[in-house]
């Protein structure tokens, strides 16, 4: 079975062993005729995809007690991969959930790091710069370019570290790897939005038969 989180950038499909990593031209070209159950958040693309008499979208069927109206589906789905947790998805956006047994109990979320830097950028092109990935954050530092870098993640990580005591901290997402860094203990996983996909599954085919 084919799960699929259309997100803003990237289709990332599950194919039960490893996750592959399209643009919409390329997951579409390559999928088109197989069955394939999908969420999206990229509602441009709502029509082309419909056409696709194989695939399913399975969004309204992910739900998680405690969640919200306008909740972004992954979200949901990477909450409802583990009974408790917080959960840093590092993408587009950064967005951080704190699930307690079972129960979405609130989050926050931060531009992503891209959408940080252009925002420097507009200010001054002297500001203008990439992330420093090795940027030390025990000491405040002396050049311009590098304390754009400390500011941004110093100020990320003191918000999750704020609400994360005691709790098991989770990183997904194509940035999630460099953010997991700056935090000790910290679990790496690009499965966890489709381990809560097939939880939903799992839930909704006890009423609906075989669902995917």
């Amino acid at each position: 079975m084919l799960l699929a989180d259309i997100g803003n950038t990237y289709f990332h499909i599950y194919n039960g062993e490893s996750v592959e990593h399209l643009t919409y031209e390329e997951a579409i070209e390559k999928y088109r005729n197989e069955k394939l159950c999908y969420i999206s958040v990229k509602h441009q693309l709502s029509s082309e995809i419909e056409q696709i008499k194989v695939w399913k979208n399975i969004s309204s069927f992910v739900h998680i007690e405690g969640d919200y109206e306008t909740m972004g589906v992954d979200r949901r789905a990477l909450c409802l991969s583990r009974k408790n947790g917080v959960f840093v998805d590092a993408g587009s956006a950064i967005t951080v959930d704190i699930v307690e047994e079972g129960i979405y109990r609130g989050g926050y979320i931060f531009p992503g790091f891209k959408a940080m830097l252009a925002s420097y950028a507009k200010i001054s092109p002297a500001l203008k710069t990439e992330l420093k990935e090795n940027i030390s954050l025990t000491q405040l530092p002396t050049t311009t370019k590098e304390q754009i870098s400390y500011g941004i993640i110093a100020s990320i990580k003191a918000l999750i570290d704020k609400h994360s005591k005691g709790k098991t901290l989770y990183f997904t997402g194509g940035d999630g790897q460099f953010l997991s860094s700056f935090f000790e203990e910290a679990v790496l996983d690009e499965l966890l939005v489709f381990n809560g996909l097939q939880k939903a599954i799992q839930l909704e085919s006890l009423k609906d038969n075989e669902l995917c």
